[in-house]
């Protein structure tokens, strides 16, 4: 079986990808962060979880728009990396910053709502991190698998809310963010809507 080409891309792509949260377990301890290390973890591991959830869901648009093949290769250990860093993210929440307190935990959840979005984009990106391997993909079969696999844009699309939510002011950023997202899902629907018009001309020419 001839080997797949750049077999050093997902190796390179997961080191790269977790070196900012060893860095982050590093410097916590060690003061790295500031005088609020907590805030500033929930920050980062919220914005590069985010980052990384939108950099997995460019991939099929961008095998689109340059033939090429590689982004393919990469967009599930961008996912499972956007996932470790949503759980990070959520347990520094969770465990530092509320202590572990179950009735502080559901306040948060029912009178700051973007906290509950936040755990509504954790949530519909668990089936998606269960489901990433080939085995999975086989035991629900290809189509039912690419359908479920749809809950990515769900979980980028409240992803984007809890960041705009959360900053409140300033909403470049998550506006910047949500825009890319809209340019993901419009390419997409696109590339669906060009092989639907090229199965109904081929029908067309060859009738059953």
């Amino acid at each position: 079986m001839a080997s797949s080409p750049h077999p050093w891309l997902n190796p390179a792509v997961t080191v790269g990808g977790l070196v900012p949260l060893v860095l982050m377990a590093v410097q916590g301890p060690l003061g790295g962060l500031g005088p609020n290390a907590i805030e500033a973890s929930l920050n980062d591991t919220g914005l590069i979880a985010l980052v990384l959830l939108v950099a997995s869901l460019a991939c099929t648009p961008l095998r689109i728009v340059t033939g090429w093949t590689w982004p393919a290769r990469v967009r599930r250990t961008l996912g499972l990396l956007a996932f470790t860093y949503a759980c990070s993210h959520a347990l520094t929440y969770v465990v530092l910053d509320q202590g572990l307190s179950l009735p502080a935990l559901l306040e948060s959840l029912g009178e700051r709502p973007f906290i509950f979005v936040g755990f509504a984009a954790l949530m519909s990106m668990v089936p998606l991190a269960v489901t990433s391997t080939n085995a999975w993909v086989r035991r629900l079969g290809f189509p039912r698998w690419q359908r479920l696999h749809r809950l990515a844009y769900v979980a980028a699309v409240l992803g984007v809310v809890h960041f705009a939510w959360r900053v409140k002011k300033d909403l470049t950023e998550p506006l910047l963010y949500g825009a890319v997202l809209a340019l993901l899902f419009a390419l997409r629907v696109g590339e669906a809507m060009r092989k639907r018009r090229a199965r109904a001309a081929s029908a067309a020419r060859n009738p059953a």
